[in-house]
This record gives C-alpha cells, sequence and structure tokens, in this order.
C-alpha cells in the first residue's frame, strides 16, 4: 500500500532532479548574455583594479562581455543588497570583499543579508597584504619611527583608512591598538581621494594596497613602511613586515566572487571553473603580482572554509571597533 508519507517523498525527490536537471541545463548554457559584477567601491581602488583584470578575460572566455558596477556605500550594504534581488541565473554577481564576510555582520547589527548564509559561493579571487606607508613630507622611513612619532605628537596625525567597516579600517584600528597610538582615522571612499590629501599634506599616513599605491610610490610623494603580510613579498623584498614590528600582525585584503541567493549549484561550480581557468592564465597572475596581489584559486567548499577561519581570526579587533563605533 502506497503511503501519504511515501507519495509525499517521492514528490519531493522528483522536484528536486528537476531542479538539479534545470540547474544542469542553466550551466551548459551560460552566459546567455552579458554579466555584470558588482564591486562595491570606486573606480580605480585595489579590487576595482583587478576585477577589471578578471572581467578581461572571462570576456573573453565566455564570448559575452563581463561588465563591472562600482556600487561604493554603507561597507558593501547597497551591493550586497542590489546584487541578492537579481535573477540567480549567474548573470549579476558580486565581488565580495574581506569585510563583507568579517566586518559586516557585526558592525551592522540586524543588517537582513548575511553573504555567507545567503549568498552562493564560487571561488577566491585574490589577496593583496595592507601596507602601513606614510607621506614622504613626513619624514619617517620606518614603521618605529612612523610609531615614535604619532607617540611624539599625539593626536596630530591622520591616517587614510578607507571606508568604515572595510579592511583598511580594520587594519588602521588594529595598528592603533598595536602601537598603543593616538592617531585620527580618515576614512575615504576611494583609494585616489585619499592619495589627494596625503600629497596635499593633510593626511599623514595612508593603509592601502600596493595596487592603490603604486604610482605615488613610484613618484616618490608615498613611502611604504611595513607590509602586513606573513612574511617579505618575494617582489618586494626590501619592504619589513609588520610582524616585525608587532608580533602576529597579518591583515589581508581578499576577494570572491559570489552568486545571488538560489544560484543552482551546477551553474554556481561551472562559473567556478571558469574564474580558475582564468586565474591559472600566466599573464593574469604576472598582472596580479605586479600590483602587489597573489592568486589562490578554490572551490566553492575550500572558500567557505577559509572565510570562516578569517571571521576568527579579526574577531578580537571588530570586537574593539564596535566599542568606538557604538
Amino acid at each position: 500500500m502506497t503511503t501519504a508519507n511515501g507519495i509525499g517523498r517521492r514528490l519531493f525527490l522528483a522536484g528536486s532532479a528537476a531542479l538539479s536537471l534545470a540547474g544542469v541545463a542553466q550551466a551548459q548554457s551560460f552566459p546567455s548574455g552579458p554579466v555584470r559584477i558588482t564591486v562595491a567601491v570606486g573606480p580605480g581602488s585595489s579590487p576595482d583594479v583587478l576585477l577589471r583584470i578578471v572581467a578581461e578575460h572571462l570576456s573573453q572566455l565566455w564570448g559575452q562581455q563581463a561588465v563591472v558596477i562600482n556600487q561604493p556605500g554603507g561597507a558593501g550594504s547597497i551591493a550586497i543588497r542590489a546584487v541578492a534581488a537579481t535573477p540567480p541565473d549567474g548573470h549579476s554577481l558580486y565581488m565580495a570583499l574581506a569585510s563583507n564576510f568579517i566586518a559586516l555582520p557585526e558592525l551592522q547589527t540586524g543588517f537582513p543579508i548575511d553573504v555567507v548564509r545567503d549568498y552562493v559561493p564560487v571561488g577566491y579571487v585574490g589577496e593583496h597584504p595592507m601596507v602601513i606607508a606614510a607621506s614622504a613630507e613626513l619624514g619617517v622611513s620606518t614603521l618605529p619611527e612612523l610609531v615614535a612619532l604619532a607617540k611624539q605628537r599625539k593626536g596630530e596625525l591622520n591616517v587614510a583608512a578607507g571606508n568604515r567597516g572595510s579592511i583598511l579600517h580594520l587594519t588602521g584600528e588594529w595598528f592603533r591598538i598595536a602601537g598603543g597610538i593616538d592617531a585620527t582615522l580618515v576614512h575615504y571612499p576611494t583609494a585616489s581621494q585619499a592619495i589627494a590629501d596625503v600629497l596635499g599634506g593633510r593626511v599623514h599616513v595612508m593603509v592601502d594596497a600596493i595596487t592603490s599605491m603604486k604610482g605615488a610610490i613610484q613618484a616618490g610623494k608615498i613611502r611604504p613602511l611595513a607590509v602586513a603580510s606573513r612574511q617579505r613579498l618575494y617582489n618586494f623584498p626590501d619592504l619589513p613586515v609588520v610582524a616585525e614590528t608587532f608580533k602576529g600582525f597579518e591583515a589581508m585584503g581578499w576577494f570572491a566572487l559570489m552568486a545571488p541567493p538560489g544560484t543552482p549549484a551546477p551553474l554556481a561550480r561551472r562559473i567556478s571553473d571558469d574564474l580558475r581557468t582564468v586565474l591559472a592564465r600566466p599573464d593574469v597572475k604576472k598582472r596580479f603580482e605586479d600590483l602587489g596581489t597573489y592568486i589562490r584559486p578554490t572551490t566553492p567548499e575550500e572558500l567557505t572554509a577559509f572565510i570562516r577561519e578569517q571571521q576568527a581570526i579579526w574577531r578580537p579587533v571588530i570586537a574593539e571597533t564596535a566599542k568606538k563605533i557604538n
């Protein structure tokens, strides 16, 4: 005799199989038009520059244009809401910043969307360590010299530290905590605005990736003092690591491609495979490394595990930052 439970189970399995087949079909036919990839920063910022390199190569691979959409504001919340409202067909993606995973849930309590819980992971794009740099006019050459000057000029130094809630902001907070210094963090929506104020003498120190500051560094206007990587970078061997001054200090900006809630797993895997294909190209790897960014291709599952690890690392700094904001 067929029970109601048995019928219900068969209907559930049949529905699941149909959805799976539909997802496979979507993956096979993707993309059928332009793909919009949104990033929550302004043009010229490090993530924007890197995403445009990826988009250029995805466009070649897909035979369809991958279009970069800049949507800064709200520590990423504006972009996250916008992409979450798009159809889950792969033609609208979001390149999430590290802060979207580690800071947004803590600093914007009540925000209805959790990027890890609600979005569908696609793959890791890359990472770049944060650099603490100073205006050449400040007259310091090392991180210890900067700390000593900040203590001597208590409350006088301004530090450009990206958008509020960004990894730049959190790195600036960690620097103040580790150094025991009294300096003012100044927030900017774009790196170009921050650099303009450093060059104009209104800001003395800048936290960002080499990608953003490279032109000003090459012009001798901004002097990198230390990089917050685990060890010295092979392509910047003379740049000390922050951990040589503050033990355990490691701050990386990183980026992950995510798909809107409800995106079928087969489609997300297809985009993930294409992303890894692009990132494996030697010319892409070289362009990233020239900008101080390092590729780490992952599967969707590996990406999720990495995010959870980063959340644990940053929790103490975020707790201190939340006290200042709240």
